[in-house]
């Protein structure tokens, strides 16, 4: 139980932390002392609005019309400024609630796309699943439910703190008759409220504590059911052609009786809670009457009265009931909690070592070179090296580095991108600015195509003649005409021509040095001459490294290094099964590298 208290506490000070070194802190700083404004008036009103009670049920049990109807007006005047301030904090409430989504939503998204974590991610385990149902469906709700939640935890206690003494006043009134013996006990109703509320608080959580683990579990079934449809969407083509629908079927089917599963302990969880919190409203109805009904039988107190006291009975017990009326809520907002802030700690933690095995050592190289000293490689229990121990590439080299393992070129290709920590021996890397990564299935971002083009830089840097030049120079002078339509390019273009696109990239953003996964060989005879023409004309001077499991028959490349198997390290090194996902964007999710083959993005 200490431990569960800690780890909230911990998760919730991660939660606070991350709003408040937002950049709209004044923002809600401002929103929070209006709400805490209006609040505070509501109460004041709400206490004038007990003690009206006693002179206007008073006027109706005297049968007086005159102080009946001057009463009515003056609640009519009370109904109004508590309607206004009803609206105010509606409102307040909501705009913190938006800006508690935008602020927790731009904090995740600024850690989930910090440098290499989008691949990186995948290495956390069960965290590293659907973070984009984090992001988005789970932020969205956390925010929802904290600003709820600290709204009315905050209107409760200030409401408590000022019916607590009104009716510890009233009590006084309320004389108690045992036969012969009449007697008063200080505070009665109170003690009469606090011993109701705090029952039903304690009964609640023995009942509802479950809904917790259950609510946790929950959201993870159902962000796996959301991904499972997003790749049969997105994989539409090859399921349909490999006659796959009824396998696709089967697999939603599986996960969505998980989703039922726990939806089903869920219901049954909540339908024991609402016997707890339901059957406590309906008591709650009678509960002041029946305590107070000595009092008001024995003649000590009139109905006005009466009416004054139950109304401060139940604005103190409805307070201290804060706890049952909401733990359905609260058990949702800590399994909320739990999955946002761990989310975040993971991004946060990814690059802290995970393994006590050896790793890479990267470093930028002075001269702008790439160095490779005594470089090996680890994966699923396997280890490669390069044959030569100290390799130096300069830029202007043609370099193959041929797999022989016919596994471990995926690892080489993502150590070189930095992507890749697992094995020995040391990296010295030129300035990421000046590199270009090209994987063997390219990356076509959605949005504009000169976006698209010019990816990752801003398109806003290049006119709209050199654009179209680079893309009849590689073919595709057919969407010159489409630069500013927005579209999921990866889908409209066919495979060829988003080797094309990447191509034109080359002639765009002048890399000084190119990484690919596929050689030369690998392109038809239209792409091979766009690509060498590109790199002898345009960018003679800039390396270009190619990591592959193929040989080549072209003079293409002017040196060869090879990549051989070696015993693997012990320990065992740490298993990488599914780190990078070849294309890592939402929509390509499905398309996971081969476990031997990972890939960086572009």
């Amino acid at each position: 139980m200490t431990d569960e208290i800690a780890e909230l506490i911990q998760q919730f000070r991660a939660f606070v932390a991350a709003l408040w070194n937002s950049s709209g802190r004044p923002t809600f700083v401002l929103l929070s002392v209006g709400i805490v404004t209006v609040i505070i008036a509501t109460a004041g009103m709400q206490v004038v609005l007990n003690r009206w009670n006693s002179p206007f049920y008073n006027a109706i049990e005297t049968r007086n019309f005159s102080s009946f109807l001057y009463y009515l007006m003056v609640f009519f005047g009370i109904a109004g400024v508590l309607l206004v301030l009803n609206v105010a904090q509606t409102w307040l409430a909501q705009m913190i609630t938006l800006q508690s989504r935008q602020w927790l939503t731009r904090d995740l998204i600024a850690q989930w796309m910090a440098p290499r974590r989008l691949v990186l991610l995948g290495d956390a385990g069960d965290i590293g699943i659907n973070p984009d149902q984090r992001v988005h469906e789970d932020a969205r709700h956390l925010a929802e439910l904290s600003a709820g939640l600290g709204i009315g935890l905050f209107q409760s206690t200030l409401l408590l703190i000022s019916f607590v003494g009104v009716l510890w006043v009233l009590s006084s009134g309320v004389v108690l008759h045992v036969g012969d013996y009449s007697f008063s006990i200080p505070g009665y109703m109170v003690w009469c409220a606090l011993i109701f509320a705090l029952t039903g608080s304690w009964v609640s959580w023995r009942v509802g504590r479950p809904l917790i683990g259950i609510g946790v579990e929950r959201y993870a079934r159902e962000a796996d059911l959301r991904f499972a449809m997003v790749q049969v969407n997105e994989n539409a083509n090859g399921i349909v052609l490999n006659a796959g629908e009824a396998d696709e079927k089967r697999r939603l089917d599986d996960e969505l009786g998980r989703v039922i599963e726990v939806m089903r302990r869920f219901v049954n969880s909540l339908a024991r809670l609402t016997w707890v919190t339901a059957g406590y409203g309906w008591i709650g109805l009678v509960a002041p009457i029946v305590i107070a009904a000595p009092a008001y039988f024995g003649g000590t107190l009139s109905f006005g009265e009466l009416m004054m006291v139950v109304g401060a009975f139940n604005q103190v017990q409805n307070s201290l009931r804060w706890f049952v009326d909401n733990f359905s809520s609260i058990a949702d907002w800590r399994a909320t909690l739990a999955r946002v802030m761990t989310f975040r700690q993971a991004l946060v933690t990814l690059e802290q070592p995970r393994s006590s095995g050896e790793r890479i050592e990267y470093d930028l190289e002075p001269l702008g070179n790439l160095e490779l000293d005594h470089v090996a490689v680890d994966w699923t229990g396997q280890r490669a090296v390069l044959d030569e121990t100290s390799v130096e590439i300069a830029p202007g080299d043609r370099v193959l580095i041929i797999d022989r393992t016919g596994a471990a070129h995926g690892a080489l290709f993502s150590a070189l991108a930095g992507l890749w920590p697992w094995g020995s021996g040391k990296i010295s890397r030129p300035p990421r600015a000046s590199v270009m990564f090209m994987p063997e299935r390219p990356y076509v971002p959605d949005g504009s195509l000169r976006a698209a083009l010019t990816y990752p830089s801003d398109p806003a840097g290049f006119r709209d003649e050199v654009l179209t030049e680079a893309m009849q120079r590689v073919g595709l002078g057919r969407l010159a005409g489409s630069l500013d339509r927005k579209a999921r390019w990866g889908k409209e273009i066919s495979y060829d021509d988003e080797e094309r696109l990447t191509f034109a990239r080359l002639l765009l953003l002048k890399p000084r040095w190119v990484f690919t996964e596929q050689t030369i060989d690998g392109l038809d005879e239209n792409q091979r001459g766009i690509f060498t023409s590109i790199i002898n004309q345009d960018l003679a001077g800039s390396a270009v490294v190619t990591v592959s499991d193929r040989a080549t028959t072209s003079d293409f490349y002017t040196r060869t290094i090879n990549l051989v198997d070696t015993a693997p390290p012990a320990p065992a090194p740490h298993s990488v099964t599914a780190l990078v996902p070849t294309r890592a964007i939402p929509d390509e999710q499905a398309k996971q590298a081969e476990p031997s083959s990972p890939r960086p993005v572009d």
